[in-house]
């Protein structure tokens, strides 16, 4: 791949496929889309290169949010927050920063690092840490290759800063997500700044090309079902690589807060060929396990996704309602995620989920999915 550009119908079809992606959670994409689109409308098209690309030596600051979705939507990314950030990581590292990337496929933290690269005049690398989104912030998989966090700069939008250095990356998902709180819920941040051979080695790479064709394919599913020959269920699957979990029609939506984060489970009554049975998906803002008839189908750290099933507009944890139809989708998670460091961090026991991890594709053999 060479370096392309991302203009604002890139970015319409990257923030829909990161949603797909971001398995629930992540954040509502639509604060996070008109971010970007802004900063390119004012400061002009992104450059998008592969993690090859990087020159060796170079350095890059991954710019992302942290805190609620909800209360970003209110709060907004002010225009200065990028160069401030950019300006204590510069001057902390000593050396500039070439470009920036994603930490995550989701909904919001898709779409801030194209809105940094935009106000910042860098390229944006075609790579994440999670090739989805997870809910803490040790989990990438930068963290597998025994990369640090920290230091990592914080700014709130009324401009209180600083720079946290921990010493694991799990202190700094609790101190960092403290300090969230105590300053409104929200804030911009950079972490796990990396040379090139770092994003090399452990980047998931072609994740920002991966949500944009998966968008794309979400928002062509029918015509471009038709031109196949298939139905738009088995386009969207086809193209995604997805397995059919459930359909279902929501019965009941189980919701607390505990500490920053949501957790709850939704219940799903059967449709169509699934009438008569039940489903449940559990989340810690993203979806950790589906069950279906008692039996698991799927859990992390493979995506559970939940899509609309006549748009397949992805639905989000937060926009979960009593009487709303939805496919259950299980995606197969990035290889590395798989290794027992990856499972370390991010398997179903991790979360509280008394199974061993098993991949989705085996469970729906199984199953006979």
């Amino acid at each position: 791949m060479t370096m392309r550009k991302i203009g604002i119908q890139e970015i319409e079809d990257i923030a829909l496929g990161a949603a797909l992606l971001g398995a629930g959670g992540g954040g509502d994409p639509y604060i996070g889309k008109l971010t970007a689109i802004g900063a390119v409308k004012e400061c002009g098209e992104v450059d998008l290169i592969s993690a090859d690309e990087v020159p060796d030596g170079a350095f890059i600051m991954p710019a992302a949010s942290m805190g609620a979705p909800t209360i970003l939507a209110e709060k907004g990314v002010g225009a200065n927050e990028f160069a401030k950030l950019f300006d204590m990581v510069s001057r902390y590292y000593g050396k500039p920063v070439y470009a920036t990337m994603p930490m995550e496929a989701g909904g919001v933290n898709s779409m801030l690092p194209i809105a940094a690269a935009a106000r910042l005049g860098i390229p944006m690398v075609d790579a994440d840490g999670m090739g989805r989104a997870f809910p803490e912030l040790q989990m990438v998989t930068f963290t597998i290759g025994g990369a640090s966090a920290t230091p990592m700069a914080f700014i709130d939008e009324k401009g209180n800063s600083g720079i946290l250095d921990t010493i694991t990356n799990k202190w700094t998902e609790d101190i960092a997500r403290a300090a969230t709180m105590t300053m409104g819920g929200t804030l911009t941040i950079a972490l796990f700044c990396m040379d090139a051979d770092t994003c090399k080695n452990y980047g998931v790479h072609g994740i920002v090309t991966r949500s944009e064709e998966l968008g794309r394919a979400i928002r062509l599913a029918k015509d471009e079902a038709a031109a196949a020959g298939l139905t738009p269920e088995e386009f969207f699957l086809k193209f995604t690589g997805g397995y059919k979990l459930f359909k279902g029609k929501i019965v009941d939506v189980l919701r607390e807060t505990r500490g920053a984060f949501n957790f709850g489970k939704v219940v799903l009554e059967g449709i169509a060929e699934n009438r008569g049975s039940q489903a449940s998906v559990e989340f810690q803002n993203e979806n950790l396990a589906c069950t279906v008839d008692g039996e698991i189908v799927a859990t992390v750290p493979d995506l559970i996704c939940l899509v609309d099933p006549d748009t397949f507009i992805p639905v989000p944890t937060d926009a979960l309602k009593y009487g709303k139809r939805v496919l259950v989708v299980g995606l197969e998670c990035f290889d590395m995620w798989r290794c027992e460091k990856g499972l370390e961090l991010v398997g179903p026991r991790y979360f509280g989920i008394d199974t061993d991890y098993i991949p989705v594709e085996e469970r729906c053999v199984r199953k006979g999915a």
